[in-house]
């Protein structure tokens, strides 16, 4: 007979950084083995011998998979040798890919703690984005449209403001106007502008539920009116027109997270980058 699995396990992240990393390392592994449930535990910022054996304690108490990104040799092998007295899985995450950097490169590494949150150009390039994208929420200031990187349209619950704001902490500045059946779509984006317009659409019956909970939460809608299929198909119809009129692509979002849907926003927005870049190369060479 099989060993009954464990209903849950517990999982140490430990950084000398932040740990986004980690977490999202630690989730793109653990949603793999859905039927146990990791109990995190997050050990951020850990950059001196004291904080290296407070976290050791912790481990000693709760034992689990430890996965750590810490720079510093000495307090690596620390952590290596209490989890191999302990007998707990231990694995330093970006060990095996600075491997293959080294090997290919030639060169060894230069390790930074927290480097990737540098205060450089491409950070404050970020901070920029993301303070234009607040600005531009829900409709605000469309004559700013054209400073915009990219333009998501779609009706209400759409998704469109988390997806806004995911695109602005990548670096692009972002704005989202809602479509709305008796409101014209803003006259910046009947004009010519450099900005990458797209339209988010969902299924009704999905659009219909996320508005129901809202209107039920706040209150603030006629819910029969707002969570009516008919008008809802008919609103989500009228947006499919605006974009085959403008040739603006369309991304249903029923099933796709706010990742996956920013991830294909900045594939298309690449594309389209290069593609009117190959354009203007070849007029030149003509």
């Amino acid at each position: 007979m099989s060993e009954e699995l464990p209903s849950y396990y517990h999982l140490h992240l430990v950084s000398d950084s932040t740990g986004e990393t980690l977490t999202t390392i630690a989730k793109a592994a653990s949603v793999q083995y859905g039927c146990v449930r990791p109990i995190e535990h997050v050990h951020p910022l850990v950059r001196t011998e004291r904080q290296v054996i407070r976290v050791l304690k912790e481990i000693e108490q709760a034992p689990g998979i430890v996965l750590y990104t810490v720079v510093h040799a000495e307090l690596s092998a620390m952590i290596e040798k209490r989890c191999t007295e302990l007998n707990v899985p231990c694995l330093a995450v970006l060990q095996p890919i600075m491997q293959v950097f080294e090997a290919y490169i030639g060169a060894p590494q230069t390790p930074t703690v927290a480097g990737q949150h540098v205060l450089d150009a491409d950070y404050f390039r970020r901070i920029d984005a993301l303070n234009f994208t607040m600005r531009h929420d829900d409709g605000q200031l469309p004559q700013d449209l054209n400073d915009a990187d990219i333009v998501i349209l779609g009706i209400s619950r759409t998704s469109k403001t988390p997806t806004s704001i995911y695109l602005a902490q990548r670096g692009y500045k972002t704005a989202n106007v809602p479509i709305v059946p008796s409101v014209p779509i803003p006259p910046a984006l009947s004009e010519d502008h450099s900005a990458f317009v797209v339209c988010l659409v969902a299924q009704a019956d999905r659009i219909a539920e996320v508005r129901r909970n809202r209107a039920m939460v706040l209150g603030d809608r006629n819910l029969d009116v707002y969570v009516d299929r008919d008008a809802i198909l008919a609103e989500i119809a009228h947006s499919r027109r605006i974009c085959s009129r403008h040739g603006w692509p369309v991304i249903d979002v029923t099933r796709r997270s706010v990742e996956e849907t920013a991830a294909t926003i900045i594939k298309l927005h690449h594309d389209r980058r290069a593609g009117l870049a190959a354009t203007m190369e070849q007029a030149t060479d003509v």
